[in-house]
């Protein structure tokens, strides 16, 4: 890896190399593929909002424009980073592509973000200007009133671009995006992924999902993750199909939009599909049956960024028709795996790998690939692995290793070729007396039972066994067995007939609902935290 002051002159070096380019031949679009490929799709519908429906003549029309006022008469943004807060809908992707297509680096912005990591975010990434829609000038008043950075409020400054407006030539190996992680530990790093990175991520979804121009897909994801910017919104705009944005995840609105719209694709976390059978569960069966005749109509709906409770897929596939289709992937490199579009889904494994973006192996703690059969680090290698974590070289050394694997920290095992995650390294994997335990195992064994609706486990230090299993439960409190009080009780002796008692939860913590981030996770630090007081008390 280059040291950081390497990595600034080069970045200037080149993007030196590609102004005097772009001079040089002024007839020539910018090759960001992802953005050359809207031009043959200029009448077609690319997004609808609450704001109305806009074609992708339209879009790169206001993209255009936006991306000419960013310039301000530079030649090249020369890899600027540019925040931007917006709604999902047009806006928002109008200001994504303006950004690439002026030479940026694009930061997208969560409304979901307190302010403090707004302001880390931007302090971290080094952003001189910031992008914003007005519903959002409140929230953000501390930071204008600062003047430290060159704030454009839209839409109000997206104005038609001059004739005579050149942009920038944008090459594939230039940086494009940083997504900051969840921040489980620590505070959020910044995955650095380049136009290449994305077109790597984005073309072995297209094949493996089998996108088409006609398809109609309803995003309801958070636009600062992968899995709602890559896998919904750019596999869409790769296809020129449209895109349907709601405003927030709500049930109710997802199950109308299902009776009412020409919906193909659905996406979401497993968190919302169970708010969906929830909502189901509460209507009357005559609207039951419309609800599971709607859904039925969709030809792929894909679960994702935490594991998929085998109940959930099952509850699900009973009320609406469709196995919901697991894969895995990580910021930092896209989606690796992916169960079959055609072919059996098997509930709690994630598929095999999808050709073209990454290649995958298993490896021992030496980094030593291991056989078929044996539990193991993934670890990919690929063009869909992002650069690096931003201005952070030594955790981009530890991310990799010497020989230039991605170390994805999360445990797996291979079952005639399809793959189940065993757990994370750091969080998942629990010892206790001696034993190596999986918690996502006994999470799914707990599942299993009636009276818990949601379940999460983690490690609690424990004098004599070094760590003790600790459930914290959800209780579905319809007609419990016996009181709140004695549930753990209860629940100990259920465990101790289910599997081996070392695996048995000695802790046990119940609350109304788990601590989650944007993408619906777990945050299990939070839920340590929770336990030491409770022991302290």
């Amino acid at each position: 890896m280059l040291g950081l002051n390497s990595c600034s002159t080069k970045a200037q070096q080149f993007c030196g190399f590609l102004c005097t380019f772009a001079a040089k031949h002024p007839n020539l679009q910018p090759p960001v593929n992802l953005i050359q490929r809207a031009h043959y799709h200029t009448q077609r519908t690319a997004i609808k909002d609450e704001s109305g429906s806009y074609t992708y003549g339209q879009l790169l029309q206001q993209s255009g424009a936006l991306a000419s006022m960013l310039l301000q008469e530079q030649p090249h943004l020369q890899e600027t980073r540019v925040a931007f807060l917006c709604m999902p809908g047009f806006g928002y992707v109008a200001a994504q592509w303006a950004v690439w297509r002026a030479g940026g680096i694009a930061v997208p912005l969560s409304a979901h973000h307190p302010l403090p990591e707004i302001n880390y975010i931007l302090h971290n990434c080094g952003a001189t200007v910031l992008l914003y829609e007005p519903v959002f000038e409140t929230l953000l008043a501390p930071v204008l009133a600062a003047g430290v950075l060159r704030a454009v409020c839209l839409p109000a400054s997206m104005v038609p671009a001059s004739g005579n407006t050149r942009l920038p030539f944008v090459l594939p190996k230039q940086k494009a995006l940083i997504l900051y992680t969840s921040g489980t530990t620590g505070k959020p790093k910044g995955v650095v992924l380049t136009h290449l990175n994305l077109e790597a991520q984005i073309m072995p979804l297209i094949d493996a999902w089998q996108w088409q121009p006609d398809d109609y897909i309803l995003h309801t994801l958070p636009l600062h993750h992968t899995h709602g910017i890559v896998n919904a919104l750019c596999c869409a705009l790769w296809q020129g199909a449209c895109c349907h944005f709601l405003p927030a995840f709500d049930a109710a609105a997802v199950w109308r939009a299902f009776l009412q719209l020409p919906v193909t694709l659905f996406m979401g976390v497993p968190a919302m599909y169970q708010k969906l059978i929830t909502y189901y569960w509460q209507q009357p069966q005559p609207m039951q049956q419309l609800l599971s005749a709607a859904c039925s109509k969709l030809r792929l709906m894909v679960s994702g960024s935490a594991a998929l409770p085998v109940n959930v897929l099952q509850t699900f596939r009973q009320i609406s028709g469709h196995t919901l289709l697991e894969r895995y992937g990580m910021t930092e490199i896209g989606m690796a795996l992916s169960n079959p579009y055609k072919g059996e889904r098997l509930p709690g494994l994630v598929g095999k790998p999808l050709p073209g973006g990454v290649t995958v192996r298993i490896t021992d703690e030496n980094n030593h690939p291991l056989p078929d059969g044996e539990t193991g680090e993934l670890q990919v290698k690929g063009d869909a692995v992002f650069l690096e974590y931003w201005q952070n070289p030594e955790a981009t050394r530890q991310a990799f290793t010497p020989d230039g694997w991605f170390k994805t920290g999360d445990m797996v095992q291979v079952q005639e070729g399809n793959y189940r995650i065993a757990g994370r390294i750091s969080t998942d994997i629990i010892k206790t007396g001696g034993y190596k335990v999986s918690a996502p195992e006994i999470e799914e064994m707990l599942r299993n039972n009636p009276y818990i609706a949601d379940c999460a486990v983690v490690a609690i230090p424990h004098e004599q066994w070094g760590e003790a299993v600790s459930a914290a439960v959800v209780l579905n409190t319809l007609q419990l067995p016996v009181p709140v009080s004695e549930m753990a009780a209860f629940l100990r002796q259920w465990c101790k007939t289910q599997m081996a008692t070392y695996k048995t939860p000695v802790n046990w913590l119940f609350l109304d609902q788990l601590p989650r981030n944007a993408m619906g996770k777990i945050v299990k630090p939070h839920l340590k935290q929770l336990f030491l007081k409770q022991n302290e008390g």
